[in-house]
């Protein structure tokens, strides 16, 4: 079960080539507490890979890079709604596409998001006006010091905008399992969204009579018109948060900048990170074997496979240059390993 010395450029969707000094694909629980064991023996690091779509490799890994391959999902009719318990290694967009299949609203808007079940909850991952919270009930999750399953309900997650407690207290301390949502069984469409709104209106389509198969349709064209495909472009999607600030300094971007784009949030106000880098010129930039979308400058792509030290390079580049002319700090939505 356990490899030695992996190239992780197949694992990861900005085909970054890193070696791991073991590698392990588990398939059952049972599979994964003998990994960890084997980690903790040894006192090995751990690299848990889903879709790989929202890591970069800035070199090789020193211990255990763990792909969590756990499979299965069910839709369970409730009174009100319909539950759906989904394995960590299923695919994210695939179990959307399940659910509006059979007619069942509340996850089209997060459709084509790249990547594995298991993710989406540690960066509360969300598209077009809906996070993974809102249609959040719990999770489980193996403590990787113990091996033991414990169960996470939304309170536990603490989840805020791309964020959770498994990017803050408890980071790499549990690697999830199994992710439960729920969908009501009453659904309104959700597209108050410019991108959506401007859409509908190019499609003549009638706002108040969708299906939730033709939202994600809408939101899959949407994408596919602005984001590259991994397989054809390696990246790891939308590289940048988009950055919070105060009222007071929206106002004083917005007098500077009357273009600005930008989304209420609360009494604050979030700011797009893709206009703020097209704005300072970095759109359609190249490095060498990295640089910027021609399309949308919130995607880093590594098409001639260079280091992830390259892309880390050009993405301290384009923050600092985005604080300087604008004062707004970015912060990368990947995370860095080693």
């Amino acid at each position: 079960m356990i490899e030695t010395n992996i190239d992780l450029q197949p694992h990861n969707t900005l085909a970054v080539s890193a070696r791991s000094a073991h590698f392990a694909r588990v398939q059952t629980l049972e599979q994964l507490r003998e990994a960890l064991a084997f980690a903790r023996e040894r006192q090995l690091p751990i690299l848990p890979l889903g879709g790989g779509s929202n890591i970069v490799l800035t070199g090789d890994f020193p211990g255990l890079a763990i792909q969590v391959d756990l499979r299965g999902f069910s839709l369970i009719a409730g009174d009100s709604g319909y539950s759906v318990e989904a394995a960590a290694g299923e695919n994210w967009h695939q179990l959307v596409m399940a659910t509006v299949q059979k007619g069942l609203g509340g996850l089209e808007n997060l459709a084509l998001i790249p990547g594995k079940i298991g993710a989406a909850p540690i960066q509360n991952i969300g598209a077009y006006g809906i996070e993974l919270c809102d249609r959040f009930v719990s999770l489980q999750a193996m403590e990787v010091v113990s091996g033991t399953l414990h169960e996470f309900s939304a309170q536990d997650c603490a989840f805020s905008y791309r964020d959770s407690v498994f990017k803050g207290s408890l980071r790499d301390k549990y690697i999830i399992t199994q992710v439960n949502l729920y969908l009501p069984g009453v659904w309104q469409a959700h597209v108050d969204y410019p991108a959506l709104r401007q859409y509908l209106a190019e499609q003549n389509w009638n706002a108040n009579a969708l299906t939730p198969a033709q939202v994600a349709q809408a939101v899959i064209e949407i994408r596919n018109s602005k984001l590259p495909l991994p397989d054809r472009i390696p990246n790891a999607g939308s590289f940048f948060k988009n950055p919070i600030v105060d009222n007071t300094s929206y106002q004083t971007l917005k007098a500077e900048h009357p273009d600005l784009v930008a989304f209420a949030a609360g009494d604050r106000w979030k700011l797009a990170a893709g206009w703020l880098i097209d704005r300072a010129g970095w759109r359609g930039i190249r490095r060498n074997a990295v640089g910027v979308h021609e399309l949308q400058a919130l995607v880093l792509i590594n098409p001639g496979r260079g280091a992830g030290s390259e892309v880390t390079q050009l993405a301290e580049e384009i923050v600092e240059d985005v604080h300087a002319k604008f004062g707004v700090s970015l912060e990368p939505e990947p995370r860095y390993y080693p």
